[in-house]
């Protein structure tokens, strides 16, 4: 009995080992980065960046020491498409009142 059960345990093993029926995937090529700066001072920073699938992302951030407003002011955008094809843009201030974000869908994409 002993046997027969570390027989059908090694074969329910190899069973699941194997590779299941899936769609194969077509190969996407890597993302690359197609643009890319920053700078960096004393009073505040900027980057942005671009890569080939259409993501981006620039943001701005300056130290503020004001009545209004003590202490970092960012702003900034994002956008890319989502796994459903949808084109997604983001506009945002983050300051004395937190995170403040404005989205934006389009139409999903066409290939």
């Amino acid at each position: 009995m002993m046997k027969f059960t570390i027989f059908a345990l090694a074969a329910l093993a190899l069973a699941c080992a194997f590779p299941q029926n899936q769609p194969e995937q077509p190969a996407q090529p890597p993302v690359q980065i197609v643009k890319q700066d920053s700078e960096v001072d004393v009073n505040g920073y900027n980057f942005e960046f671009e890569t080939s699938d259409g993501t981006s992302r620039q943001e701005t951030g300056e130290y503020k020491n004001d009545t209004d407003q003590q202490g970092l002011l960012v702003r900034g955008s994002y956008k890319y498409v989502a796994p459903d094809g949808q084109h997604i843009q983001v506009t945002f201030v983050a300051d004395k009142n937190g995170y403040q974000p404005t989205e934006t869908t389009g139409e999903p994409a066409t290939n």
